[in-house]
């Protein structure tokens, strides 16, 4: 039988995936002989890649007698869309050290592919210089991918200097260079080359506006979106659904998410798992964990993202049993857990004080999945152990780690020092957050107490002069609440509303009723020096009290009010708002900067310790 009858047949499995027919050419052809015909061979490899058949292409193409471009062209290729573009980067060498082949453009484009997958920028820019000192180094397909890379790279000036050098510019090149500007938060010039690209399709619309969600412009992605149904583009493709879905999450707007969900079925991609992947994320980051839950039990298919998505919410909401008892249920289904899954489950543990099921998984996660625990891991951990009172283990810990403690980590564990009253441990860590001169206000707030409560009055008072000199170029403190149809957001100590009469009445109402179920102000987290009422003062204008008020006054009777905040809870804001909800029987759920907090009948989800 003639060799183009193998060749038409391997392509017709290649067509229909068609696996088992693939293999029983393969048989035959080692039987006749004719595997080291590299041109068979080099078919058959792309068979086996089309048909995702990963570890056979690698066996057929380490077993090859003679190699050329096209072999290695397709190997890499193949490794790429498998998502192994590290295996990529390290069989490549061999191209020169055993086959004695140089890259051609095929090559070169996948090589540039697989660093921009990793974001290895270093070995980037190595392929890139070769590139260009290449016979290939005018080839626009090549270019295009390096747009691509350094757009993922965070570097547009550089892709920019390759996009110019582009004779023929395609639509790939053009979206690559949108979205590299566009996540890097550069709206204008993203706006300026979206206005000049040749097509204004749904995949260029789609890098303006993932681009601008990715780099916090979310607000302005929503009004693009709306630009872009307005032109009639046809959504044939659901990216740039999972992208405004995504907004709604980093803005916490519960409602607008909503919208996004119904156009979502009415699109028909309801089934799309990574749009549902992206719907999880949403409410459960906009503090609706039931409708999270109920998108989640809808999923026909389910990957790691689907299940960690779920487990972090629900350990951000304080669920931990639910989020192991998910876990559980993940490994039985074999699934195999990331590096953000332990990163929930850890956290999960640390609130619920299940000290040993957390240091299990932290060894689990090194030993049995080979995870290399970042500095997040750590984090957890250690937040674990010292919310358990285990300090010694806790100081052990961030003492031999890999990794140099940060902010968060040494605040955490000065809280937990505090809270289980060892002063001499937490002066040690005190010192050790000063240095690192802090960013978080309430840090210097806990840094003052704690010096304040060893009488270590020279320390205080410079913790105090520190976040003065801060709340010159802080950001503000406020509250956003959000009841569907209308918005609102307030800054703590002004109060602009036009209700504000009606929401200073039912303050100072709730005041009263709080006062004579025994509130106390805690005026512990004003740092200024002022008069005691006038602390108290400071602490009723606060922005989370603001919007909670507002939202007792508009929202419908006994919804769920909804809050976010962009600093820390303060203390004494916490001990209202368990009152309030107790008082006025409503649920109060507020995401601060530091977690989400659920109160009810009193009581909040965090267990009073945040």
């Amino acid at each position: 039988m003639p060799i183009f009858h193998y060749l038409l047949q391997l392509k017709n499995c290649a067509k229909h995936h068609a696996v088992a027919s693939t293999n029983q050419l393969h048989a035959h052809l080692i039987k006749l002989g004719l595997t080291h015909f590299v041109p068979l061979s080099n078919t058959l490899l792309n068979v086996y890649a089309k048909c995702n058949l990963l570890q056979e292409a690698l066996q057929l193409f380490d077993e090859m007698p003679e190699r050329d471009h096209v072999s290695w062209a397709t190997i890499l290729t193949a490794q790429n869309q498998a998502n192994c573009p590290n295996k990529t980067l390290s069989i490549f060498p061999s191209m020169f050290s055993v086959d004695g082949l140089v890259p051609d453009d095929f090559v070169f484009a996948s090589l540039v592919k697989a660093c921009g997958s990793l974001a290895a920028i270093k070995q980037g820019k190595q392929v890139h210089g070769n590139f260009i000192v290449s016979p290939f180094f005018d080839d626009d397909v090549v270019k295009s991918s390096l747009v691509d890379m350094y757009a993922k790279y965070g570097l547009p000036d550089d892709g920019r200097v390759v996009f110019d050098s582009i004779k023929s510019k395609n639509m790939a090149s053009w979206t690559a260079m949108i979205y590299g500007y566009a996540r890097k938060g550069r709206k204008n010039e993203a706006l300026e080359l979206f206005s000049r690209v040749p097509l204004k399709n749904l995949f260029a619309w789609t890098a303006l506006i993932s681009g601008l969600v990715q780099s916090g412009n979310g607000v302005d992605a929503f009004v693009l979106f709306i630009e872009m149904r307005r032109e009639g583009v046809h959504i044939i493709d659901p990216l740039v659904l999972s992208s405004i879905v995504g907004a709604s999450a980093n803005l916490a707007m519960l409602e607008l998410g909503k919208q996004v969900h119904g156009l979502v079925i009415g699109l028909g991609y309801e089934s799309c798992m990574f749009i549902n992947n992206a719907l999880v994320d949403m409410y459960a980051k906009c503090s609706d964990i039931l409708a999270a839950r109920d998108v989640f039990s809808r999923m026909s298919r389910r990957d790691v993202v689907s299940w960690t998505s779920m487990i972090v919410g629900a350990a951000q909401h304080g669920l931990a049993e639910e989020a192991l008892s998910l876990y559980d249920r993940m490994v039985l289904n074999g699934v195999k857990p990331n590096e953000v899954t332990f990163i929930g489950l850890i956290y999960a543990c640390s609130h619920v004080g299940l000290v040993n099921r957390g240091r299990e998984l932290f060894k689990s996660m090194t030993e049995d999945y080979g995870i290399r625990p970042s500095l997040q891991h750590y984090t957890c951990l250690l937040d674990l152990l010292g919310r358990s009172g285990h300090l010694d283990e806790a100081e052990n810990i961030i003492n031999s780690m890999p990794f140099k403690s940060d902010e968060p980590t040494w605040a955490a564990l000065l809280s937990a020092c505090k809270h289980y009253g060892n002063s001499k441990m937490a002066i040690r860590f005190a010192d050790h957050l000063l240095c690192l001169k802090p960013e978080e206000p309430s840090t210097y707030i806990l840094l003052s107490n704690i010096y304040a409560s060893s009488s270590l009055w020279e320390h205080a008072s410079k913790a105090r002069h520190l976040l003065e000199t801060l709340e010159v170029r802080k950001e503000p403190g406020y509250s956003y609440i959000d009841l569907g149809k209308e918005s609102q957001m307030f800054y703590a100590g002004e109060i602009s509303n036009p209700m504000k009469d009606e929401i200073f009445g039912l303050l100072k109402e709730l005041d009263v009723e709080m006062r004579r179920r025994g509130y106390v102000p805690d005026t512990s987290c004003v740092l200024h020096n002022m008069e005691h009422q006038e602390k108290e003062r400071q602490l009723f204008w606060h922005s989370e009290r603001l919007a909670v008020a507002y939202g007792l006054l508009k929202s419908v009777p006994g919804t769920v009010i909804r809050i976010v905040k962009n600093l820390r809870v303060c203390g004494d804001c916490h001990t209202v708002l368990k009152f309030i909800s107790d008082i006025v029987k409503r649920e109060i759920v507020v995401r601060d900067a530091k977690r989400y907090h659920h109160f009810k009948h009193g009581k909040c989800s965090c267990n009073d310790f945040w």
